[in-house]
């Protein structure tokens, strides 16, 4: 997707942290509640382990710590959107944990905005662009910049 899009988008939404985002809802393959997590050692910070879903292993990816928000308390909560990975490795599942899931959103692309010069350049990377919901900044999240994990994110 360019920054001009031109066609409506479906979304699933979801909050971490303050921060209200969405990714396509074509890439999104199931929806968890509290899932277990598995932590690896070494890994990066962003990715504290990995979830069993229906017997495969896969990457569990902190949207907090992605996204340099503030990690969750203790013992909180958590959902899982799994995603699964377009390139390098098509059809890898991803685990993004995020506080909470909400709704599906069909957006016009009349209602599509770029991302704006005064967006973090760190969130730049990390977002499409954004949709102006009742008051509220909808940040479309850009999937495959997310699971690119390097450096930056350990």
């Amino acid at each position: 997707m360019t920054d001009d899009a031109t066609e409506d988008m479906h979304l699933v939404t979801m909050k971490v942290g303050d921060a209200y985002c969405g990714v396509p809802v074509m890439g999104v393959r199931d929806v968890l509640d509290t899932p277990l997590i598995h932590r690896v050692p070494l890994a990066p910070g962003a990715i504290p382990g990995s979830i069993n879903l229906r017997g495969r292993i896969v990457t569990a990816i902190d949207l907090r710590a992605r996204l340099g928000l503030p990690p969750r308390a203790p013992g909180a909560r958590c959902m899982c959107v799994t995603v699964e990975r377009q390139t390098r490795v098509p059809g890898e599942p991803y685990a993004l944990l995020v506080d909470e899931v909400g709704d599906v959103l069909q957006l016009p692309a009349s209602e599509y905005e770029p991302n704006p010069i005064t967006l973090a350049p760190a969130w730049r990377a990390l977002c499409r662009g954004l949709y102006r919901r009742d008051g509220a900044l909808l940040i479309v999240l850009d999937v495959e910049a997310l699971l690119e994990i390097g450096a930056e994110a350990a």
